[in-house]
């Protein structure tokens, strides 16, 4: 067996099956690993708040690592650990870009666990805006002086693909752009990734990035698999997460995060 000593897991997509549930023998397997000295971290691209539930399924105490890495997070005290935002003079610039280009774009601003926006429609929503609202609705210029820990656009698929191109080239020596639904862009200060955040984690809890068990499926998750000890892509995964993982799973939805777990720790 390799030598695992933290287990760092993405959410949609990888945990969560296409219902957004949890297997039950799953949870289970996670929770008996944290019990035995194995910490389990969730390393999504959701906030705080919509990683909570599943937070407190696993009975976990762990830092998670939230934002795609902009954030890490210590639920226990329900305050950051690590926080890299977008200056606010980088969101002012990319915001005005993107509205000169496409007045009726919908800007969302995540700000540690706080949701900002001019503008709700739940027609073109996150996750996350499922099942939360805007703790904060009102005009751009009330919040512009403030750092951003998540800017979002969302938006008709094709009006996203124009102004991924937008961002990526007027501004991509200063974000990171990641999009991995048609309807959404999200954008991150430039040295934001997942890598990175769980590779903080992992040192905070005395391993390194050689004792991480990674499972992911989606291309922000490309860099935490590849760099992992031992980086697991699901079935279901963007084939450029395929092409650098140890070891491709089964799907979502076929309980490949518990295969994973059965064929690389002693469970």
């Amino acid at each position: 067996m390799p030598d695992i000593r933290m287990v760092a897991i993405d959410l949609d997509g990888t945990l969560l099956d296409s219902a957004k549930r949890v297997d039950p023998d799953t949870a289970a397997a996670l929770r008996d690993l944290a019990r035995r000295g194995i910490p389990v971290v969730i390393a999504s691209a959701r906030p705080p708040r919509s990683v909570r539930p599943t937070y407190q399924l696993l009975d976990l105490t762990t830092p998670q690592v939230n934002y795609n890495g902009a954030l890490i997070w210590d639920e226990p005290a329900r305050k950051p650990v690590f926080h890299l935002p977008l200056p606010a003079a980088v969101v002012h610039r990319i915001v005005n870009a993107c509205r000169d280009m496409f007045d009726e774009v919908q800007v969302s601003c995540e700000i540690l666990d706080r949701w900002y926006t001019d503008h709700f429609d739940p027609l073109h929503t996150t996750e996350t805006g499922k099942f939360f609202k805007p703790d904060v609705i009102t005009p751009l210029e009330k919040f512009a002086h403030l750092d951003v820990t998540k800017l979002m656009f969302l938006g008709e698929p094709w009006m996203m693909l124009r102004l991924e191109n937008l961002v990526a080239g007027a501004f991509g020596d200063e974000v990171t752009v990641v999009r991995t639904d048609d309807d959404l862009i999200q954008i991150m200060e430039k040295r934001v990734s997942k890598a990175r955040a769980v590779a903080i984690v992992a040192e905070s809890l005395g391993a390194t990035m050689e004792n991480v068990l990674a499972l992911g499926d989606a291309p922000n998750d490309y860099a935490m698999i590849a760099s992992a000890g031992v980086g697991v892509a699901m079935g279901n995964a963007h084939p450029l997460v395929k092409e650098v993982a140890q070891w491709v799973s089964p799907t979502n939805d076929q309980n490949g995060v518990l295969e994973a777990l059965r064929k690389f720790l002693p469970i």
